[in-house]
């Protein structure tokens, strides 16, 4: 028996920053994305004894544990200690974890894979939770319990998934609006936008620092004001299907957002985005925190090819995806009952083997 967890990666369209402490908490945040095809893995594998060995498939890892111990937090890992101990997992197993995208792409990674582990043993203890109470617990052991420095978007768009506006208030305030988005809109809006990975990626929490400490000065607090307003601007857009609209809010919430830290971004960065404007792009912006990971550009469908030819020829890796409307999942698969030596099918002249 093999128990499997899955939470989508996200990108955000506007509002990034807004659902970080102290200003969701003072002045409320906001924020609109969706999720996409690209996934965090979680595998349970139940065993007999006490021994729990985790293997991270993207890191060519394995470490052992042994279900008494006390975890440290050490930097190893720690992801996994802290969602082990959350759920206070006593039985050993082996766990493999695989995640779609690198650390520091910008799309969620790390809140995302705690999600799926966090799916996949509740499932295996039978454990109910809703999507409320799986994305709270997925903040409270990264944010709280790992005391890793972030917001609280992506524990909620990897939870619930599609198309989301969620309004954040601090701990146990947090409201996602689902969005009602038209198939046309949705088809039209995956034809006209561009992932591009810039090659380099990021230390979030050292960008996200770093807005915290610029949230008192004026100039940084107006652009976090300014971000948060363009996320409902963006929303009604969308939803209206003014997609050009919404691609050039797009280009007013990436020069707001970097306003917010002199980290958000780089030379690099910017010599992308500039050529894809260039191109032809109406706007676009760097996915996550900042400083590297992915790049969404909305160009019209007529100059999507020039955008794209442009931002290859600068060293951008353009990557297929499509939108993804579904959230975290956790199922059983009973491997076992498939291994088999042969495979037979009877047809009306004879019997057929198979031998696998």
């Amino acid at each position: 028996m093999v128990i499997r967890g899955r939470a989508p990666l996200r990108v955000s369209f506007g509002g990034g920053g807004t659902d970080v402490e102290p200003f969701c908490v003072n002045q409320g945040g906001a924020i609109i994305g969706s999720t996409i095809n690209k996934y965090a893995y979680c595998s349970i594998v139940p065993r007999e004894d006490e021994e729990i060995i985790v293997h991270s498939l993207d890191f060519d890892m394995t470490v052992k544990y042994n279900t008494r111990e006390n975890y440290v937090y050490d930097g190893k890992l720690d992801l996994v200690k802290a969602a082990l101990k959350s759920m206070e997992i006593r039985q050993g197993c082996e766990v493999y974890l695989q995640c779609d995208a690198p650390p520091g792409s910008g799309l969620g990674t790390s809140s995302t894979v705690m999600v799926a582990m966090l799916a996949a043993m509740a499932r295996w203890k039978g454990v109910e939770m809703d999507a409320y109470q799986l994305a709270d617990l997925a903040y409270q052991v990264e944010r709280e319990d790992l005391k890793i420095a972030g917001g609280y978007q992506d524990q909620y768009a990897a939870t619930f998934g599609g198309f989301n506006f969620i309004e954040f208030h601090g701990r146990n305030n947090v409201v996602v609006n689902p969005l009602r988005i038209k198939k046309d809109i949705i088809h039209e809006l995956q034809y006209n936008l561009l992932l591009c990975y810039t090659g380099n990626i990021h230390v979030s929490a050292n960008i996200i620092k770093d807005q915290v400490q610029n949230y008192e000065k004026k100039d940084a607090f107006d652009a976090m004001c300014e971000v948060k307003a363009l996320a409902y601007a963006l929303k009604d857009e969308l939803l209206k299907g003014n997609l050009h609209n919404f691609g050039k809010l797009l280009n007013y919430g990436w020069e707001s957002k970097k306003r917010m830290s002199s980290k958000i971004t780089n030379p690099q960065v910017d010599a992308l985005y500039n050529e894809a404007m260039a191109a032809g792009a109406l706007g676009g912006k760097l996915l996550g925190a900042g400083g590297g990971g992915y790049l969404l550009m909305y160009c019209p469908y007529n100059l999507r090819h020039k955008v794209a030819a442009r931002l290859e020829a600068a060293g951008g890796q353009l990557t297929d995806w499509v939108f993804e409307l579904r959230g975290a999942q956790s199922w059983i698969s009973d491997e076992d009952r498939w291994d088999y030596n042969q495979v037979k099918v009877q047809m009306p002249e004879k019997e057929y083997v198979f031998d696998v």
